[in-house]
């Protein structure tokens, strides 16, 4: 397919290289524009069928670069109008500062959207607070696998049937696993031998009373593809993607960073190197890797070097077992 025919193809989502709310940087590559703009059709058809078949769907947001390229198109997808569904984060109290600096000035109102995005935050320490769930005896300290009932929480009481989220299928062997339309139960749950098939990208909403259904419209997506559609459209990320210079422990492996929620243990050496961020989630169990890069120009040359995920390389929740991400799905994670 040519770029001219996805053009023709797409109605209602401009060019890539046109849609950018600000100009592209001086040497962006362009020859990737053509096969960002099969993603990008694809990934808004996906957006409007949930709106079409589903009551009321909400937009998973971490402040995190799959949610951030999730949240524009779920915009392109039904411009000039705002969005007809409100972005839910999932708060575990243990951020990175960066992270919700972003995720309240993204959603601000702002000239072309007056009245801003309607945030919905869930947190994880209220949910601690009035004993809907235990604080985490886990040695690192990690709130990750309590976001699972606060999420769950968060769904019911919102009353939501639909939530987009923004995995890709390269992430995870659970991942890749999943259908677009992802079918949970009345618990939130997912059974891998229980999912519909997709043929020729035909998506079957229909779910019974107290059923959701989870929506990945990035799931054919790479990291890379989701890097150069940033660099295309020229969007605004969280300062911890970039490479500075900050203060790092080494944990198993991982560069964790030092903060009150993540204190070195004896024997573990505090040391400022440069280092950036692949991934966003709680900073207890979100590692850094050594970097230079500070454009994405030198992000994209990097990571097409690498040989495994940002989840593998600095995810340590992934880590405690083969199965860890599947696991965690079953039980109605994101």
């Amino acid at each position: 397919m040519t770029a001219e025919t996805a053009h023709v193809d797409s109605p209602g989502v401009e060019s890539v290289a046109e849609s950018s709310d600000a100009p592209a940087q001086p040497g962006v590559d362009f020859d990737h524009v053509a096969a960002l703009r099969v993603l990008e059709s694809e990934s808004v058809h996906i957006i409007r069928e949930v709106v079409a078949e589903l009551e009321r769907p909400v937009l998973l947001f971490s402040g995190g670069k799959d949610s951030i390229v999730l949240l524009r198109l779920a915009e392109k997808a039904f411009r000039p109008h705002p969005l007809p569904f409100p972005i839910l984060h999932v708060d575990t109290g243990h951020n990175f500062d960066e992270v919700i600096e972003f995720r309240d000035r993204r959603v601000a109102p702002t000239d072309d959207n007056p009245a801003g995005i309607k945030l919905i935050v869930a947190s994880v320490q209220e949910s601690i607070d009035s004993g809907r769930i235990a604080e985490s005896t886990d040695p690192s300290g990690s709130r990750n696998r309590l976001q699972t009932r606060t999420l769950l929480d968060a769904l019911e009481a919102g009353g939501f049937d639909a939530a987009f989220g923004g995995a890709r299928r390269d992430e995870d062997r659970a991942r890749a696993k999943e259908r677009v339309f992802s079918f949970r139960d009345e618990f939130g749950q997912w059974d891998p031998r229980s999912q519909r098939p997709e043929p020729w990208s035909i998506y079957n909403g229909r779910i019974r009373r107290g059923e959701s259904v989870r929506v990945f419209p990035l799931s054919n997506w790479t990291e890379t593809d989701i890097w150069r559609y940033i660099e295309i459209e020229n969007l605004d990320l969280p300062s911890i993607y970039y490479a500075a210079e900050r203060e790092v422990f080494d944990r198993d492996g991982i560069l964790l960073a030092v903060s009150p929620y993540s204190r070195p243990r004896n024997g573990d050496s505090v040391t400022t190197e440069w280092v950036r961020y692949r991934t966003v989630g709680d900073l207890t169990i979100t590692g850094a890797v050594r970097s230079r890069a500070t454009t994405i120009p030198e992000i994209i040359a990097e990571i097409s070097d690498a040989t495994v995920s940002e989840r593998g390389e600095t995810r340590a929740d992934d880590r405690t077992s083969s199965a860890a991400m599947e696991d965690r799905k079953r039980e109605g994670y994101f």
